[in-house]
């Protein structure tokens, strides 16, 4: 079985399928990556040369794999950034395709957008496009602070209020729903993070400390949801897929903060993946 891994790709560092490919076939998943666009280095670093993927190199990529009739293989789809509507259609197009050979299959969309102190950094109509056509057809959706708010129209300034906008979500389609990075007024001080995780059914929590990183860092979230997604896909647990997923999220991010890096140190760091230095235990609240 496999993994469609459909998301943006850069030549140097690490986001996109450059940040998620790796760590998936590191925890033993065979992954067919489709790029929706290429470019020299991810866009935190301000400036950048590359492309934005014709949607069409897409459908004819999935067309391809139609014929060598192997959709039927494929365990879940997995999408991040889109780059612009063409291409979120033609994923669209891509998870209709492998649910009706594969109906089983899982859509994991990361509906990247934006973050607290940057903003929206997606073509205008990347936002529209989630709400109204992504979100209703995904299995589980991660989506970061910010981005559960653009989605939800909600504030989540305290927990009770991202758990109304997790449940606006739920409501609107996916049966998971993971909060990448959560700082709301009940955390601790400053130099903490959550990740918050929803089955619809029960809410987890839990909480790791937050590393100082440089500006311009890019592909955690990228990583998280590709990690989270391979080891949902082990037992379905929420709340032990939460908590390997902190730990060797933490991991790597440790190794960057130590070693200076303004790129994620997956390779260095790979150990990480399979068997996290620290174990972080989620509450369920």
């Amino acid at each position: 079985m496999a993994i469609l891994s459909i998301q943006s790709h850069v030549v140097y560092g690490y986001a996109g399928n450059t940040a998620a490919v790796f760590p998936l076939q590191r925890l033993g998943r065979e992954v067919w990556a489709i790029n929706t666009v290429e470019f020299s280095n991810h866009t935190g670093y301000g400036a950048w040369k590359g492309i934005i993927l014709d949607a069409g190199l897409t459908s004819d990529l999935l067309s391809g794999l139609e014929d060598r009739g192997v959709l039927g293989n494929c365990e879940a789809v997995l999408s991040g950034y889109m780059g612009d509507g063409g291409v979120g259609r033609g994923i669209l197009e891509a998870v209709r395709k492998v649910k009706a050979v594969s109906p089983g299959a899982l859509y994991c969309c990361d509906p990247v957008m934006g973050d607290i102190g940057r903003g929206f950094y997606v073509h205008p109509d990347i936002p529209e496009i989630f709400k109204n056509e992504v979100i209703p057809l995904a299995d589980i959706v991660t989506p970061n602070q910010f981005e559960l708010e653009a989605l939800t129209g909600l504030d989540t300034a305290t927990l009770a209020e991202a758990r109304k906008a997790i449940d606006l979500l739920h409501a609107k389609g996916p049966r998971v729903v993971l909060v990448t990075s959560y700082r709301g007024k009940e955390a601790l001080a400053g130099d903490h993070i959550e990740m918050l995780a929803s089955d619809g059914k029960s809410l987890y929590r839990v909480r790791t400390p937050e590393l100082p990183l440089g500006p311009g860092m890019a592909g955690s979230g990228d990583l998280t949801t590709a990690i989270f997604l391979s080891r949902y896909l082990e037992s379905s647990d929420i709340c032990r897929t939460l908590e390997l997923t902190a730990g060797s999220v933490f991991g790597i991010i440790e190794a960057t903060y130590k070693a200076g890096s303004r790129e994620l140190l997956t390779i260095q760091a790979q150990e990480e993946l399979v068997k996290p230095t620290n174990s972080f235990t989620a509450e369920c609240l």
